[in-house]
């Protein structure tokens, strides 16, 4: 059974940084791709970014690009999400999530995801 666990979210002031992390048990290292949607009150899940098991390519949504940063630890089936210069339309619940296939941006929307780590930016 996949199990992702979550950490990293808080409450934070427009403009500064959080890092959030997923640990993934249950699978082999590279065997999926991993990455991060949101949801946000009133709206629908949101792609973030993911990274492709197979090369390491990294997708992100235009809304987060020159912020976030994705990475990932094979060693340690852990991926990042490093998220700079928050802004308050950034808020909502992150969702660390696994993929088959990944191969545009619009891909991160659509993996199966953990519980979350709620992230509120306050202006």
């Amino acid at each position: 059974e996949v199990q992702l666990v979550e950490s990293g979210g808080g409450l934070v002031q427009a403009g500064e940084s959080l890092r959030l992390s997923c640990t993934a048990s249950g699978f082999t290292a590279n065997v999926y791709s991993l990455g991060w949607f949101r949801r946000a009150p009133g709206k629908e899940r949101e792609g973030v970014s993911c990274i492709s098991s197979s090369d390491d390519t990294v997708y992100y949504s235009d809304f987060v690009k020159d912020r976030f940063t994705i990475s990932r630890d094979n060693a340690k089936n852990t991926v990042f999400l490093q998220m700079n210069n928050l802004k308050p339309e950034d808020t909502g619940v992150y969702h660390c999530a696994y993929y088959e296939g990944i191969y545009e941006a619009a891909s991160c929307a659509f993996g199966s995801g953990g519980q979350g780590t709620q992230v509120v930016v306050s202006s």
